[in-house]
């Protein structure tokens, strides 16, 4: 059998062309699934709860022709008592530590401020009133995705919080995302994914509520289906196929330091075949000792992930070489990457460079799995590019913000005359007439 060859691409080498296709990633094949999402989300519309089910079996090879939905709270009862005690501890520590982190984003209920005297203005800060939570399972099972977003959903005080979660075979649901969503105090749970679940979410259906914003990372078919549908319900941030870059330099010289790179490499790519992940160098005996590396790890990882990483490896990852620590720091602000790791010399003197990431793991100690799971800083990131615009996910993503103005009669009167000159020169005798002609109390 012919061994995995690591593509290295030299950046100057490369056509303009050859650049943009590494930095696009998968977005070409969300565009081409978009076609058949979209006579699935008409399908759901019409058909609500048949299509559904019609879908789940036919994707999730999943049929429960004598269970609801959504699942039961008996089912959580069970998942709660049953589950393993060192995954209930280690779901517990992490969720604590998530917790912590985003205590901290919490604003208060109203802040004013006196912009002149009598003239007040502020923010109140109201929760969303539903938003639905995405949780994959496809590829496996991701408790961790269902604590990243909803602890920050509870934290923001959204009254209705729904999960849709792909089902089992036999219409099970994880127990672990079970455990978890009934520690935050989530009980609404139910068993449908894949572009259906997004498309029921939008719409609502005899068994599913509907819901005004919808978070969390997906296949490209639920990428494609959250773009659909973006007039219909509030997307949220683009969090599509996972992608990472490693950005490391000649500092990184031992084969304990290429060992590593080269299983940091691997974390992200284990996603699956639409993964992207990255070195970024600018040293050329680092990208071929990481280039010869990196096929035997890859031999020795257990199926179904063996074959995810042989695909990325082939497809959206590889190292990329650049002239010099500038220019590493350019592609990679032009990628925008969902996770960045930077173990170059001074991991922190490097991170002044980078503008555009999801987030940012400086040096040895912090590989991108600490932080999926257990740092406490919320691993549900944008894709695609997005990071350019966009943060990660946070309790700010389930709150609005009204804007809070007051005026005593000093600071109308100190306003009057100047509202009344603009409204004048921009034509509106209205707003106008309204300072003009108003009887003052």
């Amino acid at each position: 059998m012919k061994s995995l060859s690591i593509p290295v691409f030299t950046w100057n080498t490369l056509s303009q062309e050859e650049k943009s296709t590494l930095l696009t990633r998968s977005e070409e094949d969300i565009r081409e699934v978009q076609d058949s999402v979209r006579s699935i989300i008409e399908d759901v519309k019409q058909r609500g709860d048949e299509a559904i089910r019609e879908y789940t079996a036919r994707f999730d090879k999943a049929e429960f022709p004598h269970k609801p939905l959504q699942v039961t709270e008996d089912e959580i009862d069970e998942a709660v008592r049953t589950l393993d005690p060192k995954i209930a501890r280690a779901l517990d520590y992490a969720m604590e530590n998530v917790t912590r982190f985003h205590q901290a984003q919490v604003p208060a209920a109203m802040d004013m401020h006196q912009i002149r005297p009598g003239i007040w203005a502020g923010e109140r800060a109201t929760p969303i009133d539903s938003v639905g939570l995405y949780i994959p399972r496809g590829r496996g099972s991701f408790p961790s995705m269902l604590y990243m977003l909803a602890i920050p959903a509870k934290l923001a005080g959204v009254p209705n919080i729904s999960i849709v979660t792909p089902p089992g075979p036999d219409g099970t649901v994880d127990p672990a995302c079970l455990y978890a969503a009934r520690s935050i105090g989530v009980s609404t749970v139910y068993r449908v994914g894949g572009a259906q679940a997004i498309a029921a979410l939008a719409f609502g259906t005899p068994s599913i509520r509907p819901c005004l914003k919808v978070l969390g990372p997906g296949s490209m078919y639920v990428t494609a289906a959250k773009r659909l549908l973006s007039g219909t319900i509030d997307p949220g941030l683009p969090a599509g196929p996972s992608e990472s870059i490693l950005w490391a330099d000649a500092s990184q010289n031992t084969q304990d330091d290429i060992t590593r790179i080269c299983l940091d490499l691997l974390i992200e790519a284990e996603h699956g075949a639409d993964s992207s992940a990255l070195l970024v160098t600018d040293d050329q005996t680092l990208a071929r000792r990481v280039a010869e590396t990196l096929p035997a790890l890859i031999e020795n990882t257990p199926e179904p992930r063996r074959e995810f990483l042989k695909k990325v490896f082939s497809g959206y990852g590889g190292i990329i070489l650049g002239q010099n620590e500038a220019q590493a720091a350019d592609i990679i602000n032009q990628f925008a990457p969902e996770h960045l790791s930077i173990q170059t010399r001074e991991p922190v003197d490097s991170v002044a460079l980078i503008k555009n990431a999801g987030e940012i793991l400086l040096g040895p100690f912090a590989p991108f799995s600490a932080a999926n799971y257990a740092i406490g800083a919320n691993a549900v990131l944008p894709t695609g590019g997005y990071a350019k615009t966009w943060s990660a996910v946070s309790v700010r993503d389930f709150i609005k913000y009204n804007s809070i103005i007051q005026m005593t009669r000093r600071g109308y009167q100190d306003l009057r005359d100047h509202v009344i000159t603009l409204a004048d020169y921009e034509g509106f005798p209205s707003h106008s007439r309204a300072l003009k002609d108003r009887p003052e109390a």
